[in-house]
């Protein structure tokens, strides 16, 4: 079932939203070489504490961080620990807030100092290719539209579209229906309705597709040890479109 929240539950989720963007800024600023990701973890669960908020990702099914920090081959799911950045990584940071029951949940990946031509091509493709999707969204849209304009992006670029691992609805749970794939047929799937809030995140791989999960049984690399990316806001779908709840307030 997809649940549509209330004016209430958005003005929460809009809350959640907005720490988790400023989260996202704080530690765009503090990545550089030789930081470590449990350093950034830190930075995160801090801020995030500060704001009366929880991160939603500690104990999450047993997960030991608060944020998620995934390096170059690393997909998603990566714990922060003693890696320290280099010069040329990228990193993809996905952050969830929890905020008086109602959660935000949004990824990037970030250059570390200079990077090479194709991992600055990678990570303006996915984050492309986000806002392709978000692009389609709005009341009576079928789901499948938005996966589709996600995958188009992504293969037109000769990029590699990851399947195992797809967006989310979210509210007072941090996943919920719908399941939102990042593919598709145009004009199949649920119809979109105001009040609905998803998790919209392509996740993309320079080579081929297909992905491993390493021995910690959460860090998720691709198979071939290509690059990839990830990028993903929260959006709530209005009566004139959509709404990204993720952003920062200037």
């Amino acid at each position: 079932m997809i649940i549509c929240k209330s004016e209430v539950e958005l003005d929460l989720m809009r809350e959640a939203g907005r720490i988790v963007a400023e989260t996202h800024r704080l530690l765009a600023r503090a990545i550089r070489p030789n930081i470590t990701t449990k350093e950034l973890d830190q930075i995160a669960e801090e801020f995030i504490r500060s704001q009366g908020a929880i991160p939603s990702f500690k104990g999450y099914n047993g997960f030991p961080g608060s944020i998620c920090a995934s390096v170059n081959e690393e997909l998603v799911h990566g714990i922060p620990g003693p890696r320290k950045l280099a010069e040329g990584d990228i990193i993809s940071i996905d952050i969830g807030a929890q905020y008086k029951g109602y959660h935000g949940d949004s990824a990037w990946t970030y250059p570390v100092g200079e990077i090479s031509e194709t991992a600055k091509r990678l990570l303006a493709v996915t984050e492309q290719s986000l806002y392709r999707g978000i692009a389609e969204a709005k009341p009576d849209a079928r789901l499948y539209t938005l996966s589709h304009a996600i995958q188009t992006c992504i293969e037109d670029a000769g990029f590699s579209v990851v399947i195992e691992y797809v967006g989310h609805g979210i509210g007072t749970d941090l996943h919920e229906e719908p399941q939102i794939p990042n593919y598709g047929v145009p004009d199949k799937g649920p119809r979109l309705k105001p009040g609905m809030v998803l998790a919209i995140e392509p996740m993309v791989v320079v080579g081929e597709r297909f992905v491993q999960t390493l021995e910690d049984d959460w860090t998720v690399v691709t198979a071939d040890r290509t690059l990839c990316a990830h990028f993903e806001h929260t959006i709530a779908i209005t009566a004139a479109g959509y709404e990204i709840l993720t952003l920062p307030r200037s």
